[in-house]
Protein backbone atom coordinates (compact mmCIF):
# COMPACT_ATOMS: atom_id res chain seq x y z
CA UNK A 1 0.00 0.00 0.00
CA UNK A 2 0.97 3.26 -0.61
CA UNK A 3 0.39 6.77 1.68
CA UNK A 4 -0.63 9.65 -0.11
CA UNK A 5 -1.46 12.84 1.72
CA UNK A 6 -3.72 15.35 0.67
CA UNK A 7 -4.69 19.17 1.47
CA UNK A 8 -6.94 20.32 -1.39
CA UNK A 9 -9.44 18.98 -4.01
CA UNK A 10 -8.53 15.10 -3.64
CA UNK A 11 -10.32 15.46 -0.31
CA UNK A 12 -13.67 16.05 -1.67
CA UNK A 13 -16.16 13.14 -2.68
CA UNK A 14 -17.11 13.86 -5.25
CA UNK A 15 -13.62 14.27 -6.76
CA UNK A 16 -12.51 10.79 -4.90
CA UNK A 17 -15.27 9.17 -6.99
CA UNK A 18 -13.94 10.56 -9.91
CA UNK A 19 -10.76 10.07 -9.93
CA UNK A 20 -10.50 6.23 -8.23
CA UNK A 21 -14.07 5.26 -8.29
CA UNK A 22 -14.77 5.12 -4.73
CA UNK A 23 -14.93 7.44 -1.45
CA UNK A 24 -11.65 6.89 0.18
CA UNK A 25 -11.04 6.42 3.94
CA UNK A 26 -8.25 9.01 4.90
CA UNK A 27 -6.48 9.60 8.55
CA UNK A 28 -5.94 13.53 9.68
CA UNK A 29 -2.19 14.34 9.80
CA UNK A 30 -0.18 17.33 8.26
CA UNK A 31 3.21 17.93 6.72
CA UNK A 32 6.11 20.41 8.05
CA UNK A 33 7.91 22.84 6.22
CA UNK A 34 5.39 23.62 3.94
CA UNK A 35 2.98 26.29 3.37
CA UNK A 36 -0.05 26.36 0.88
CA UNK A 37 -0.61 29.04 -1.82
CA UNK A 38 -3.67 29.55 -4.20
CA UNK A 39 -2.73 28.35 -7.81
CA UNK A 40 -4.82 28.51 -10.87
CA UNK A 41 -4.31 24.82 -13.25
CA UNK A 42 -4.70 24.56 -16.83
CA UNK A 43 -5.60 20.87 -17.23
CA UNK A 44 -9.15 20.50 -18.39
CA UNK A 45 -9.68 17.35 -17.29
CA UNK A 46 -8.57 18.29 -13.34
CA UNK A 47 -10.99 21.56 -13.67
CA UNK A 48 -13.65 19.34 -15.02
CA UNK A 49 -13.17 16.91 -12.15
CA UNK A 50 -12.90 19.73 -9.06
CA UNK A 51 -15.63 21.91 -10.50
CA UNK A 52 -12.93 25.12 -10.69
CA UNK A 53 -9.47 26.41 -11.86
CA UNK A 54 -8.17 27.75 -8.11
CA UNK A 55 -6.53 25.33 -6.24
CA UNK A 56 -3.62 25.20 -3.78
CA UNK A 57 -0.13 24.49 -4.27
CA UNK A 58 2.33 23.72 -1.51
CA UNK A 59 5.44 25.16 -1.77
CA UNK A 60 8.39 24.56 0.83
CA UNK A 61 9.80 26.84 3.09
CA UNK A 62 12.42 24.48 5.63
CA UNK A 63 10.61 25.96 8.62
CA UNK A 64 8.95 23.23 11.08
CA UNK A 65 7.05 26.38 12.38
CA UNK A 66 4.65 26.02 8.73
CA UNK A 67 2.63 23.24 8.54
CA UNK A 68 -0.40 22.12 6.48
CA UNK A 69 -3.14 20.37 7.74
CA UNK A 70 -4.83 17.65 5.82
CA UNK A 71 -5.34 13.53 5.22
CA UNK A 72 -3.45 10.67 4.59
CA UNK A 73 -5.30 7.84 2.28
CA UNK A 74 -4.26 4.61 2.09
CA UNK A 75 -4.07 3.75 -1.98
CA UNK A 76 -2.66 0.92 -4.35
CA UNK A 77 -0.05 1.81 -6.66
CA UNK A 78 -2.33 2.07 -9.22
CA UNK A 79 -4.87 4.12 -7.78
CA UNK A 80 -1.43 6.48 -7.00
CA UNK A 81 -1.34 6.27 -10.53
CA UNK A 82 -4.79 7.62 -10.81
CA UNK A 83 -4.11 10.41 -8.52
CA UNK A 84 -1.23 11.51 -10.79
CA UNK A 85 -3.23 11.29 -14.06
CA UNK A 86 -5.40 13.79 -12.16
CA UNK A 87 -2.89 16.28 -11.29
CA UNK A 88 -2.06 18.97 -13.08
CA UNK A 89 1.38 19.37 -14.62
CA UNK A 90 2.28 21.79 -12.41
CA UNK A 91 2.54 19.45 -9.46
CA UNK A 92 5.17 16.90 -8.72
CA UNK A 93 4.78 13.79 -6.36
CA UNK A 94 7.57 13.46 -3.66
CA UNK A 95 7.77 11.40 -0.66
CA UNK A 96 7.78 13.73 2.61
CA UNK A 97 7.65 13.25 6.76
CA UNK A 98 4.18 13.67 8.53
CA UNK A 99 4.12 15.06 11.32
CA UNK A 100 2.92 11.65 13.05
CA UNK A 101 6.00 10.83 12.29
CA UNK A 102 5.14 8.18 9.43
CA UNK A 103 5.97 9.54 5.15
CA UNK A 104 4.11 9.94 2.66
CA UNK A 105 4.03 11.34 -1.40
CA UNK A 106 2.40 14.71 -1.45
CA UNK A 107 2.12 16.70 -4.69
CA UNK A 108 4.31 20.08 -4.93
CA UNK A 109 4.94 22.36 -7.14
CA UNK A 110 6.92 21.31 -10.07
Amino acid sequence: MEQLFSYGTLREEGVQVAVFGRPLDSTPDAIVGYRLQSFTITDERAITISGRAEHTILEPTGRDSDQVEGVVFHLTSEELGMADAYEDAAYKRVLTPLRSGGKAWVYVRA
